[in-house]
């Protein structure tokens, strides 16, 4: 790690009046992010975005050594092989939002419930396509579990473009007041750690069975993610891409769905002018047109 280098002046992401950071960014470095980030996450950081950048990013900066942001781009474009790879994921992980919780928007797992139990016996595969830390994943697990059964038909598929996130989400570690969990599914679903983990809860194995995670990046190009899906879930992950890109995602998310199949999807996120691919079912639920 290199040593913290005093603050200079630099010109503003904004190309406004200079401000006092630790490291050189400019507008054109900013730029280069923004570019970056599209084109290997599908996301599009708006102008108002550079002071997120910079905190994010700086991390990485001092833990390679640089001494700006033109340094540290130049090298990660630069560097092939691993750890160019490495690098270019830590970049990934570092721009991404991971804001999430124990069945958030719980209206979805209503519905879940019910469009479950319309298709018990059926086998079932669901993809939750930005796990991150994991909550909700096994949000969807223990409805599957409630709604069908610890013996159900049903795979999960959890997948991230964050790395990091996703061994958290893979440990299946969360503290005891996690946010949206009632006592009665804590007790169902969850051991409780005792002595120096006390205060934490791990996911029970049965239902930790349930999911397979993988990184997943939903810019690639190959989607071959195995068999069909039945239900996916890609919730408040499209306000984050422009609208080609959306429109690229829904294609291939509609390719790999099951007729009829759903598609469940953030509350802000609208995709009438797609419907094509989906037509809306309910409350921010689409179905396979």
């Amino acid at each position: 790690m290199s040593e913290l280098i005093a603050p200079i002046r630099t010109e503003s992401p904004s190309g406004g009046t200079a401000v006092e950071q630790e490291f050189t960014f400019s507008k054109a470095d900013f730029d280069k992010v923004r570019e970056l980030i599209y084109e290997r996450a599908g996301i599009s950081l708006h102008a108002g975005k550079q002071a997120m950048v910079y905190s994010r990013l700086s991390r990485r900066l001092r833990e390679t050594s640089h001494r700006s942001f033109a340094s540290y781009l130049q090298w990660l474009q630069s560097h092939t092989g691993a750890s160019g790879e490495a690098e270019w994921q830590e970049f990934i992980n570092c721009l991404t939002t991971n804001l999430t919780s124990f069945f958030r928007e719980d209206h979805h797992f209503h519905a879940l419930a019910d469009d479950l139990k319309a298709r018990a016996g059926q086998n079932l595969r669901i993809w939750c396509s930005a796990a991150s830390t994991g909550e909700e994943p096994y949000s969807i697990a223990m409805i599957v579990a409630e709604a069908l059964g610890a013996n159900a038909s049903v795979r999960i598929m959890a997948s991230d473009i964050d790395t990091k996130v996703l061994a958290t989400a893979q440990r299946g570690v969360y503290d005891a007041d996690s946010r949206g969990l009632t006592p009665q599914r804590l007790q169902r679903h969850f051991l409780r750690g005792k002595a120096g983990n006390a205060g934490l809860i791990r996911v029970k194995p049965e239902l930790a069975r349930l999911i397979e995670f993988r990184p997943f990046n939903l810019m690639s190009r190959d989607w071959a993610l195995g068999e069909p899906f039945d239900i996916i879930f890609c919730r408040n992950v499209m306000i984050y891409f422009d609208a080609p890109t959306q429109r690229q995602v829904l294609q291939q998310m509609h390719r790999i769905t099951r007729p009829g199949g759903l598609l469940y999807v953030g509350h802000s996120e609208n995709f009438t002018d797609s419907r094509d691919l989906y037509r809306l079912r309910g409350k921010t639920i689409y179905q396979k047109a």
